[in-house]
């Protein structure tokens, strides 16, 4: 029996033949995708008591997935605006060191729901700051994306080089080893759901080569590959992290994973600007993914990551908005644009298309996560994770090619967000949470944040 039906409008596929229909339709039974293709719905099709969307001069995609973020950032958006990447750290992690539960359930609640506005559907977090007696932090951001409703793969982050010991976080905001593998296992038992169509997923990330050990991020991958969950860090974001690696190890970010036993098909990096030759084609050659995060990137002056590069050499790429403290606009939909005028600015103009960068966002963020085979592409028996853009207004009127006016044009309104088969946002509005009363939460966690800093 079909639930929903979402009939006449411009599709984008992904699948395997990247398919595109002019007019087509999409229908849905529960959570899964049962028939995509031209024109109208087959007529065997039991439409009783079906929503049905007559959704012409609307584009349907794949909802988009977010392959890094932040979610408690979303507190101290506007600091350090034009600080880069070690000085904004340095002014934001003695404020981080005074989240708690509620300031982060407030903060990835908002957070959360604007990224669902943006066409997202599958998130993930890299939760590395863990305040003593904070509260249950990690559970706080599963709390909020059930609330919102999005497919969420959160990560026990972790730090355990402090300035004391040569790193860049400040002692306060560092765990010791045992308390990291106890808390990451606890949160892997707790949380983790591997079964098919499974809404919540845990990797296990520690933080980076100057705020983590060798020993932590070794047992780290252990323990992940013993629970077969992915791993995620951050890597060679920044000129200031080749030279820390060249001094303190000898060698370059990515030669110091490889060392390390981390690179793997399990494996995704944040960021991956500052990469040579050899490195991308050692990522390549271990499967090694990477979260491309270009407005971050920009904001921070870190540099414009080598995508085209790392596409071409079979590198799997995703795409991220980061920390919403680093990426204030936080919008999926806008690093699919950034994307494309960054890899351009960088290497000509067919550097990136915007068909390969919309590939990004869906199917290459479903492959880092390990769900390539369940979500990112429109086509029956995955997932129904769908975004529907209307493009027939007057910021988009006349542009020739939809993919176009999608990711080249204004962000246009959202008609629909479906999570699962499960109405998120309905024009423009998410429907899972008040929208109001998230921004006035957010807001005054902001403050309360500020406060207790301030002190």
């Amino acid at each position: 029996m079909t639930t929903i039906l979402i009939d006449g409008c411009y599709i984008v596929t992904m699948n395997a033949g990247r398919a595109e229909y002019t007019s087509g339709h999409v229908a849905i039974d529960g959570s899964k995708l049962t028939s995509v293709g031209p024109g109208p719905a087959p007529a065997g099709l039991d439409l009783t008591g079906a929503l049905v969307v007559r959704a012409a001069g609307c584009l349907a995609t794949p909802g988009l997935v977010n392959t890094h973020h932040h979610l408690y950032q979303w507190a101290t958006r506007g600091r350090a605006a034009d600080s880069t990447l070690f000085g904004w750290l340095t002014e934001l992690y003695p404020v981080w060191a005074r989240i708690d539960e509620q300031i982060v359930a407030d903060a990835a609640t908002a957070a959360l729901a604007w990224l669902a506005r943006t066409g997202c559907t599958t998130t993930t977090d890299h939760h590395y700051v863990f305040p003593r007696g904070g509260g249950d932090v990690l559970g706080a951001t599963v709390a909020a994306a059930r609330a919102v409703g999005l497919r969420f793969h959160p990560t026990r982050g972790s730090m355990d080089l402090g300035a004391s010991a040569g790193g860049l976080p400040p002692d306060e905001v560092v765990e010791d080893i045992d308390t990291v593998l106890a808390a990451t296992e606890l949160a892997i038992s707790a949380f983790h759901d591997p079964a098919p169509g499974s809404m919540l997923r845990m990797g296990v990330a520690p933080c980076s080569p100057f705020s983590v050990t060798g020993e932590l991020m070794r047992a780290a991958a252990e323990l992940a590959r013993h629970h077969r969950v992915r791993l995620h860090t951050h890597l060679a974001e920044t000129a200031d992290e080749d030279e820390f690696c060249a001094a303190r190890f000898g060698c370059t970010p990515v030669e110091y994973l490889d060392s390390l036993g981390w690179l793997a098909p399990d494996v995704w990096l944040a960021h991956g600007v500052h990469l040579s030759d050899a490195a991308i084609a050692r990522l390549a050659a271990t499967g090694t993914g990477v979260a491309h995060c270009p407005s971050s990137n920009a904001r921070l002056g870190a540099g414009i990551c080598r995508t085209s590069d790392l596409v071409a050499a079979g590198v799997p790429v995703g795409l991220g908005v980061d920390g919403a403290a680093s990426n204030e606009e936080s919008s999926l939909l806008g690093e699919v644009r950034q994307a494309v005028l960054m890899a351009r600015a960088a290497s000509g103009p067919q550097a990136l298309t915007v068909r390969q960068s919309l590939e990004l966002a869906t199917l290459g963020g479903a492959a880092l996560i390990g769900r390539a085979g369940e979500t990112g592409s429109l086509e029956a028996g995955k997932l129904a994770d769908l975004a529907l853009w209307r493009l027939d207004d007057l910021p988009h009127a006349g542009i020739a090619d939809p993919v176009a006016a999608l990711v080249l044009g204004a962000r246009p309104s959202l008609h629909l967000l479906l999570v699962n088969g499960q109405v998120v946002v309905e024009r423009d509005r998410v429907q899972t949470v008040d929208e109001p009363r998230a921004a006035r939460a957010a807001a005054n966690a902001t403050a309360r944040l500020s406060h207790r800093a301030a002190a």
